[in-house]
């Protein structure tokens, strides 16, 4: 019997315009997906996504792109459950600019269930501008506290919204 160990995994490589996607099914119906864009910036791929287990190292990839996408991800834009990045959306994100996740932390903009950056809107907020059930910060608007200066902001806020959106 041979050692799976020593055996390259048998992957189904497919090679498209935008560029090329790797799969392995286990036996028990597991499924591992990887696909890098042809398209880099430097060294980075536009887009990178990954999903399951690798066969090669038993362990999930990091997603690595300007765009990425996985359980773990970094990049620019980064999605998954743990995820770093200027623009970071998960349930745990770490962001330089705009976070969005149960548990976020932003440099500008955070929001998530506890959110952390300089503007922080969550049940529970921790920032110079704070909104929350709970929040600590220079100004904070919850549920015990009104700051004017934060109700403004959020309200101002709300508005450059709308108009965006609307």
């Amino acid at each position: 019997m041979a050692n799976l160990l020593n055996i390259k995994p048998d992957y189904v490589v497919t090679q498209s315009g935008w560029g090329q996607s790797r799969k392995y099914l286990y036996e028990s119906g597991m499924l591992f997906k990887e696909f890098t864009s042809k398209m880099k910036i430097g060294n980075c791929p536009l887009v990178h996504f990954t999903m399951g287990i690798c066969p090669e190292t038993g362990k999930r990839i990091w997603a690595k792109g300007i765009i990425a996408v996985g359980r773990k991800a970094i990049g620019v834009i980064a999605i998954g459950q743990l995820s770093l990045g200027v623009i970071a959306i998960g349930q745990l994100s770490i962001a330089l600019v705009f976070g969005l996740a149960q548990l976020s932390i932003g440099g500008i903009f955070s929001i998530g269930q506890i959110a952390a950056g300089a503007i922080a809107i969550g049940q529970f907020s921790f920032g110079y501008y704070a909104l929350g059930q709970i929040a600590f910060g220079k100004f904070v608007w919850s549920l015990k506290e009104k700051d004017f200066e934060a109700v403004n902001f959020f309200k101002s806020l709300w508005g450059m919204i709308k108009g965006l959106v609307g």
